[in-house]
């Protein structure tokens, strides 16, 4: 169930309101970040590089559940930094689920297994693991050995309690089709996960690595030879068929920056989850006062190479609703 029908319809019945009402920007899903500060640190990671004095810096509970009430979005990903470094992640988890938002609690999982009796499954609750390729890969990513077997071990755990676990994994310039299958074969397969999230790697401007980011073309030839021969299909990806079909280059897209809008210790971020060009206090704020106009491949040169979910699945979902060809194929993939 690459995603979950009850979701499928939550966002449709989300979408039908938001056409209804004709507003044309509105949340799809909010990039919640209680904390910038991390257990690793990886070289390609653009969110850590605060002073020492931010990072720790705690989100209070009561400013967290007040932007995604504020907004309205019907989902959220909580990210950082780790979120587990946050004594009250699960108070915030857990306000959040009283409010039926669907919430995907992303780590690294390196303290996952110690603090899952923090937490109770939900059908509106996931775990998502950072797993960046097998073993020798993922441990090479995160420039820390053993991370790899610590997160099978802790998404072991979880399955094993009844929670609904899903991973999420970055491509760089280096990755191969075959490493793509491979690593997508053992999710799938051997580690059994609910759902697994893709993603090339967004060029971070304060990345210590600047060398491993894939550009659009590539990319696109990455995932197209990946997928060939509609090979995709067996795997549980949690991604709606039209962002599939714009990494491989089937369609193209202008991102909707928008749709995931990114709230953090900073308050809303200006203009999405991977830039930072100023903050607004509120939601309305950041909609009414930020030139939307101005971003994009084409418009920003920090955009060019950009084709990550958090600006493209927002399009595609959008696309998506206007079809009722490409809503069947969808719910069907539901």
């Amino acid at each position: 169930m690459p995603v979950p029908l009850r979701q499928s319809v939550r966002v449709g019945t989300y979408l039908m309101k938001q056409k209804l009402a004709r507003r044309e920007k509105f949340p799809l899903l909010v990039e919640l970040e209680p904390l910038f500060q991390c257990n690793l640190a990886c070289s390609f990671c653009g969110k850590i590089q605060h002073p020492e004095h931010i990072l720790k810096q705690r989100m209070p509970v009561e400013q967290a559940i007040g932007a995604i009430e504020e907004c309205g979005a019907p989902m959220v990903s909580i990210a950082g930094g780790e979120p587990l470094i946050h004594p009250e992640i699960d108070v915030i988890v857990n306000e959040l689920l009283k409010r039926k938002k669907f919430v995907f609690l992303c780590t690294n999982a390196i303290l996952m297994k110690k603090k899952l009796d923090d937490f109770k499954p939900s059908p509106y609750f996931t775990w998502v693991v950072h797993l960046d390729g097998l073993r020798e890969r993922h441990d090479r990513f995160v420039e820390r050995e053993g991370i790899f077997d610590k997160a099978v071990e802790a998404i072991g755990e979880a399955k094993a309690r009844g929670f609904r676990v899903g991973t999420n994994t970055t491509f760089l310039n280096t990755d191969t089709p075959e490493a793509v299958r491979e690593v997508l074969d053992y999710l799938n397969d051997e580690l059994g996960v609910d759902t697994i999230q893709i993603s090339p790697a967004y060029a971070y401007e304060k990345a210590p690595d600047q060398e491993h980011f894939p550009g659009v073309e590539q990319t696109r030839r990455l995932f197209s030879a990946a997928f060939a021969n509609g090979g995709r299909k067996k795997w549980r990806l949690n991604h709606s068929p039209l962002y599939l079909d714009f990494l491989e280059g089937k369609v193209d897209y202008q991102c909707t920056p928008w749709g995931i809008p990114s709230y953090s210790l900073f308050g809303w971020q200006r203009p999405c989850y991977l830039m930072a060009d100023g903050y607004a206090k509120t939601y309305k704020e950041l909609i009414e006062t930020t030139d939307w106009e101005k971003y994009g491949r084409g418009r920003d040169p920090r955009c060019e190479n950009c084709m990550a979910h958090c600006g493209y699945e927002p399009t595609a979902v959008m696309d998506t609703s206007r079809s009722l060809k490409q809503s069947l194929r969808a719910i069907v993939g539901s």
